[in-house]
């Protein structure tokens, strides 16, 4: 049962900080890198009672912009999701996401709002490397190379003493979601949302008994879709404005839907459009498959004939021979004609933006110098 003393302080990087002591103009003579600085900056804002927050986008999609977001709809967000998740009075938070982005700033205000012991490391691949071996925690936000590296280090049995695990800013590869549908019985969701949402507005659960392949908002938001057939929000968490998406949904009632991909990742090859992420769906089940766990993702190159050709962009070393035969023949079987990629790129290691997010269209540009393509027979 969580310590329902209401906490005065919290941890971060391993030293105690106390609520009054955060409000109050720093010391010059208190040590604190950048990291350090920025959180106690933000967390200082929010305790001192500022209405308006600057946010970057994670610029996953394109370039990173600077928004502003009111306090009521953080807080809004926060007790969206404190209710869904029963978090209250003493219960313990660990936040090792970056803090600079909305993931982690959302980590942040949820434990301020809910009265919640706060943990604070700054972002590692296990940031359980950087707690103490007895800490217990109830809830925790994780991207999937974290919770991937949790796994592989054997620590299964700590994240199952957690209540609930939220798991986003990347797709989940179908060999993580065997391992975590095997090793994991907290409920783990992965999360839906935006900047501009102020961070998750729908979830979905992936494993255990109510694994879900539907999303589901969160209570008292609307969802829509507009002509393209993307997916538009309205709520407090908005500030009541419509936001519209490039996320191309099928919406399957006005609480629960499909996302299908970004409309923005529509390749047109030949005249055809082929949507990116289905053919990554099939390509990431195909190289799980073979064994092989590497990142990789589709994007259209440019082409004279086609104008886009369907490429296959994968990470790390070449596949050999045998091993690549074995995909193409994977992919012919499970794609459509148009859908099969023309071409498989080698890329060393894929770039990523500031938040840790694939960043496809700088790993696209970089390949071109970089990468090692290998054509199908």
């Amino acid at each position: 049962m969580a310590d329902t003393l209401l906490p005065t302080s919290l941890l971060l990087n391993g030293r105690e900080f106390s609520y009054e002591s955060i409000q109050q103009t720093p010391s010059p003579h208190t040590p604190l890198n950048g990291y350090e600085a920025k959180v106690l900056e933000l967390l200082r804002q929010w305790l001192n009672g500022a209405l308006e927050f600057g946010l970057r986008t994670s610029g996953s999609t394109g370039q990173p912009q600077l928004i502003t977001l009111k306090r009521r709809q953080l807080a809004a967000s926060a007790r969206r999701t404190g209710d869904f998740f029963d978090l209250g009075p003493g219960d313990r938070a660990l936040v090792c996401l970056n803090c600079e982005f909305i993931g982690g700033k959302m980590m942040l205000v949820r434990g301020l709002e809910r009265d919640m012991h706060l943990t604070i490391v700054e972002p590692h691949a296990d940031p359980f490397e950087y707690v103490a071996p007895d800490a217990k925690f109830d809830f925790a936000a994780f991207v999937p190379l974290q919770l991937r590296a949790m796994l592989a280090a054997g620590r299964a049995s700590r994240l199952n003493k957690m209540r609930a695990i939220l798991i986003g800013g990347a797709g989940v590869e179908p060999s993580l979601l065997a391992e975590l549908q095997r090793q994991l019985t907290v409920p783990v969701f992965l999360t839906y949302g935006m900047t501009e949402t102020a961070s998750h507005m729908a979830l979905r659960r992936l494993n255990g008994p109510h694994a879900s392949a539907h999303y589901r908002v969160l209570e008292g938001l609307h969802l829509g879709q507009d002509e393209r057939g993307c997916l538009t929000v309205r709520g407090d968490v908005t500030d009541d404005q419509l936001v519209v998406t490039n996320d191309r949904i099928e919406l399957l009632d006005k609480h629960t839907f499909d996302w299908l991909g970004r409309v923005d990742f529509v390749i047109n090859s030949g005249g055809v459009k082929v949507q990116a992420e289905k053919v990554e769906q099939v390509l990431d089940v195909a190289l799980a498959e073979l064994g092989q766990t590497r990142r990789a993702f589709v994007a259209g190159r440019p082409d004279e004939r086609l104008g886009q050709a369907v490429t296959a962009y994968l990470e790390g070393a070449p596949l050999g021979p045998e091993a690549e035969q074995h995909l193409q023949s994977l992919l012919r079987e499970r794609l459509g004609k148009y859908e099969q990629p023309r071409s498989v790129v080698y890329v060393p290691a894929f770039k990523s933006t500031a938040s840790g997010k694939l960043d496809r269209a700088a790993t696209v540009r970089g390949a071109g110098g970089q990468g090692r393509e290998r054509r199908p027979a």
